[in-house]
């Protein structure tokens, strides 16, 4: 999970962060194995869309760990690692800058932007969301916990409660104006044209 805001925020994300939520078994809110399992049905859905995928852009990529299943999936695709953390950057060499603010000169046509919105006020989140739209040409996979999910289906041991809880409606409501949601987090840009049986569709 990675911030996206500046000032205090900055400091929260360095080594000792990823250590716990990413690299120890006993709190880690999510495995590299996990993740890119994820990553492949990420893929999968994309293909069976038909969406074409030549540049992919995850946004708060944190380890890096969306980059290795991506890749295999999409073979001459470009991955670009935006990330707030100055640790991050340091280690991994990937690109300093926020999802809030993020600019490109050409969109991409998959982007990722896993456990990051929770970080960020009302405000940012919602600005996050429009940017994420521009950034888009194709489909973003989103994944975020809400009001629900930490009471519902969150382990306390492997989570960071230092967050900010929406319920699934306001998301909804700020997603809807831009994306049509396929599916598993995968929502794909309301102008791009989908070829979707009706029982496949979830109604929006």
């Amino acid at each position: 999970m990675t911030a996206k805001t500046g000032g205090k925020n900055a400091d929260r994300f360095g080594s000792d962060y990823y250590r716990r939520f990413y690299l120890t078994p006993a709190t880690r809110a999510m495995s590299r194995a996990e993740t890119e399992q994820r990553g492949k049905l990420i893929a999968a859905a994309v293909k069976q869309l038909d969406l074409p995928v030549r540049r992919i852009l995850d946004a708060g990529c944190g380890l890096g760990w969306f980059r290795s299943p991506l890749l295999r999936a999409f073979p001459g695709a470009t991955y670009m690692g935006v990330e707030f953390s100055d640790y991050l950057c340091a280690t991994h060499g990937w690109t300093q800058g926020s999802v809030v603010d993020y600019r490109s000169r050409s969109p991409f046509d998959l982007v990722i932007c896993c456990d990051v919105l929770q970080y960020l006020d009302d405000r940012s989140a919602a600005k996050a969301i429009v940017n994420l739209a521009r950034l888009s040409r194709g489909a973003v996979y989103l994944h975020v916990p809400t009001e629900e999910d930490f009471k519902e289906r969150m382990d306390p041991s492997g989570t960071d409660q230092n967050v900010h809880l929406r319920s699934g409606a306001w998301y909804r409501r700020c997603l809807d104006k831009h994306f049509v949601h396929v599916g598993f987090g995968l929502l794909v840009k309301r102008d791009v044209p989908l070829a979707q049986w009706e029982l496949e569709q979830t109604g929006n």
